[in-house]
């Protein structure tokens, strides 16, 4: 059974920064794509950021450009969300999820899309205070 279990939310200031983890069990997604998506109260689900498998190309909400890092280690099977310069509106539910598809540099901005992706985590709340 394929598990994602997110960890590393919290409350924190604007400005201040969180790391959130994702780890995942019960498969490898070494070589396939990994994301995270977040859903604010009463907002639909959004995409925030999405990494490839081996190559590691990554794809960003323009939300979040230049304040947010993806990365993963397929050692550990892991995918992490580095959170920085967070504003008030970056309040979510927080969401890792994974996908069974191959991307590479030239697909990776394709998978903003919830659908793409066939497995998802329980979410970790994120709070930023103004």
């Amino acid at each position: 059974q394929v598990q994602l279990v997110e960890s590393g939310g919290g409350l924190v200031q604007a400005g201040g920064s969180l790391r959130l983890s994702c780890a995942a069990s019960g498969r490898t997604f070494s070589s396939h794509a990994m994301g995270w998506f977040r859903q604010a109260p009463g907002k639909g689900r959004e995409f925030v950021a999405a990494i490839s498998g081996s190559e590691s190309s990554t794809h960003y909400a323009d939300s979040v450009k230049g304040r947010f890092t993806i990365s993963r280690d397929n050692a550990k099977n892991t995918v992490d969300l580095q959170m920085n310069s967070l504003k008030s509106e970056d309040t979510a539910v927080y969401y890792c999820a994974a996908s069974v598809f191959y991307v590479d540099s030239r697909t990776i901005a394709t998978m903003t899309i919830g659908t793409k992706y066939h497995y998802w985590g329980q979410g970790t709340q994120v709070t930023v205070s103004s």
